[in-house]
């Protein structure tokens, strides 16, 4: 047996492309779950410990063996979680695990109700995916309808803008001659009918 069948180096990483991008938002998340379920424990039981030292006086944390087996979630919880998992689009993953991260900094939550915000800003995510794919459908909607009203088209086709027929006084012609202006506001293009 050689050495480079041993360690497998040599092989291409095929089970990243046999992967589709949903089970690897679905791991990933899930992923994110287990570790910050693992660092609320560890939280809990450090604060225990300063719990302990405040109250006895003696720091006795050298002497404690945690067990092995840590606080998990329930096979049926943990499938509605996969399967909300799911609607997550790949490119939300990053900021859900982001805004995750930060509802638990915020709260300092124990192991078991990490699963709980899990749910939650798995449900706000949701929600604002389906806020935005509506608001795309409209926007959709919208740019296929004719934008140009019959009105407008028979408008521009009828009249014609002259900003700058001589007739038209306005402000800066008296300025520029010298002399004092009339009392008015500015005046409007003229209009005039084409036949």
């Amino acid at each position: 047996m050689s050495l480079a069948s041993w360690f497998r180096w040599n092989e291409p990483p095929n089970r990243i492309s046999q992967r589709n991008p949903t089970e690897m938002v679905v791991e990933t998340l899930m992923m994110e779950l287990s570790w910050q379920m693992k660092q609320a424990e560890k939280q809990q039981r450090e604060r225990e410990n300063e719990y302990r030292k405040i109250k006895t006086g003696v720091d006795y944390g050298w002497l404690v063996s945690y067990p092995k087996q840590s606080y998990d979630i329930s096979p049926g919880e943990r499938l509605q979680l996969e399967d909300m998992c799911t609607k997550i689009h790949p490119s939300y993953c990053g900021p859900v695990i982001l805004r995750f991260r930060q509802v638990v900094a915020e709260y300092e939550p124990e192991a078991q109700e990490v699963s709980r915000l899990f749910r939650s800003v798995l449900q706000e995510a949701a929600e604002k995916i389906k806020e935005e794919e509506e608001a795309k459908k409209l926007a959709k909607q919208w740019n296929t309808k004719n934008r140009t009203s019959l009105s407008l088209t028979t408008f521009k086709s009828r009249s014609r803008i002259s900003p700058f027929i001589s007739d038209i006084k306005t402000i800066s012609e008296d300025v520029e001659r010298g002399t004092q202006p009339n009392r008015r506001v500015w005046s409007m293009p003229e209009f005039r009918n084409t036949k």
